[in-house]
This record gives C-alpha cells, sequence and structure tokens, in this order.
C-alpha cells in the first residue's frame, strides 16, 4: 500500500488511476469534501452519483464538475427521501462514499424521535447503504466517513438502547457517538459482505467545512488557535484513496487514516458492540 501523509491531496492520492467505466455515490456532494470527491472522481473519468439534500443542491453541484456527474436527491433525515434515493439507483455500484453529516448541535434536536446527529449521520447512511447493497458491484465498496472525535463517546453515552437520548445532553458525546457509529457500522458490515467487496471508515483530518456551521464563534476561535488543520483538498483523499485505489481493494472492517489503516478506540474495536449497533438500528429503521 502506497504511503502517504497528511499533505496529500485527493488528486495526488489518485493520481494515474482511471475510473472510467465505474460508478460512485457520494452523499453531501454539494460543499465542502463530498464536492471535492465528487470532482476529483469525475476527474478520473467516474461517473458519480452526486446525493444532495435538495434538487437545487445536487444539480448545482454537479453542474460544477467537469465529467460525468447526476443529481441525486437524499435527504438523509427522511426516510422516505432515502428510500426514493434507494429506488432511483438502478445502476450497478462499485462504490458508496457516505460522506454527508452534521455536527455539534448546540441544543437536542430529535428527528423521528432520535438524536438529529445519529439520526443524519448513520440511520439515514444505513438506511440508505443497505438499500444499495444488491447494487453493489462483485468488488463494490462502502465508505464511511468517520473522525477522529469517535473518540468523544464516553460514559454513559456508550449505549445504543437510548437513541432518543434522554439524559443530559451535549453536543460533542453526540457527535462522538455518532462518528463511533460509522466505524461499528462499516465492522459490522464488512462481516456481512461476500469476499471481494469492502466496508471501512475514514477519518479525514480536521477541516473547516459547512460541518462547522453550528459552532459558536467562541468555540471556532478556540479551535482555530489550538489544532492544525488540512485544506479541502488535503481532507477529501483517505476517502478517495479507499474508495478506488487498487491497494486498497482487499482491506475490509478497517479504520482508515492518511490513506492507511489506523487503530481507532477499544470501542470502535468492539465486535459485540457493533453488532448490537447493527441489530438497534435495523429495528428502528423497520419501524420507520
Amino acid at each position: 500500500m502506497p504511503r502517504f501523509d497528511s499533505s496529500a491531496t485527493a488528486e495526488q492520492v489518485t493520481e494515474g488511476l482511471k475510473l472510467r467505466g465505474r460508478t460512485i455515490l457520494v452523499t453531501g456532494c454539494n460543499s465542502g469534501l463530498g464536492l471535492e470527491t465528487m470532482r476529483v472522481l469525475a476527474l478520473r473519468g467516474a461517473r458519480v452519483i452526486g446525493a444532495a439534500r435538495t434538487a437545487e443542491k445536487a444539480e448545482a453541484a454537479c453542474a460544477l464538475v467537469e465529467g460525468d456527474a447526476v443529481p441525486l436527491v437524499c435527504e438523509l433525515s427522511e426516510p422516505a427521501s432515502v428510500r426514493a434515493a434507494v429506488e432511483a439507483v438502478q445502476e450497478p455500484l462499485d462504490a458508496v462514499i457516505a460522506n454527508a453529516g452534521i455536527m455539534a448541535l448546540p441544543e437536542l434536536v430529535l428527528q423521528h424521535g432520535i438524536e438529529a446527529q445519529m439520526f443524519t449521520n448513520h440511520v439515514g447512511h444505513f438506511l440508505l447503504v443497505t438499500g444499495l447493497l444488491d447494487r453493489l458491484t462483485a468488488k463494490g465498496r462502502v465508505v464511511m466517513l468517520s473522525s477522529g472525535a469517535h473518540t468523544y463517546a464516553r460514559g454513559p453515552e456508550i449505549t445504543f438502547d437510548d437513541l432518543e437520548w434522554n439524559r443530559p445532553y451535549e453536543p460533542w458525546p453526540a457527535y462522538g457517538l455518532s462518528k463511533l457509529a460509522n466505524v461499528l457500522f462499516a465492522k459490522e458490515l464488512a462481516t456481512r459482505l461476500p469476499a471481494g467487496q469492502t466496508a471501512n471508515a475514514v477519518h479525514p483530518g480536521i477541516i473547516q467545512t459547512p460541518l462547522w456551521r453550528h459552532l459558536s464563534e467562541e468555540t471556532s476561535a478556540e479551535m482555530e488557535s489550538t489544532l492544525s488543520f488540512r485544506t479541502i483538498e488535503q481532507g477529501a483523499a483517505t476517502q478517495c484513496f479507499v474508495a478506488t485505489h487498487p491497494s486498497a481493494a482487499a482491506t475490509t472492517g478497517a479504520y482508515f487514516g492518511d490513506c492507511a489503516p489506523r487503530k481507532p478506540s477499544a470501542l470502535a474495536r468492539d465486535k459485540a458492540l457493533a453488532t448490537q449497533l447493527w441489530d438497534a438500528t435495523e429495528a428502528l429503521v423497520a419501524g420507520l
């Protein structure tokens, strides 16, 4: 597996790849990492299905891309929209990149009775990805955008029996739990896919994107003064690599950072917790 550091961009890690004939779905295509991911994959010849919350957002994003980019409406917080998106995609998929998300909502918001970050970041993607599994090609790849913030899930928050969040709400632990769920979902999905197909989670690094829109000026300023940031071009590198690079084709159930497998938290490596999450989510979506 080639080695890239944190300075590598999505264009650099896909240099030389010829993706013509491949179809890749990217959620959250309208801005930030999703838009850059779609741009680079189309640049390499892939047909990219760009999913966004509204037709206007998806169409505007696809219009910015030089190459084959097709808009798709998929509002991850609305099961009816996700199911409609699943029905709309009838072609074989070489990869699904679950990139979209929301972060650090300042107050508790419930979506269909579930904490909104967990619903959008995990449940919506669970519904989308599992709905599209029969469209994955024999070597199809699922890439879940997680975060180093999966380590923020702590204490009593580590439960998937209370997705309604009947406990004191804190933005970062709630966000962290949703990102932990992304890692665990990929881990469990990897055990359920047939040989040849893969599922992995990725950490993109710390990037200022529209994901920051819910942060206060004070919090943003504090993070800017204490953290090391990457550009959007650098942040999109790992998900593009895991979705397309030949050297990643045989790796599954892993957590990637800087285009290489990394060791996530102990909770993220907990197979029993991954199975618990899958069962809880499956029961939840069956009732939506």
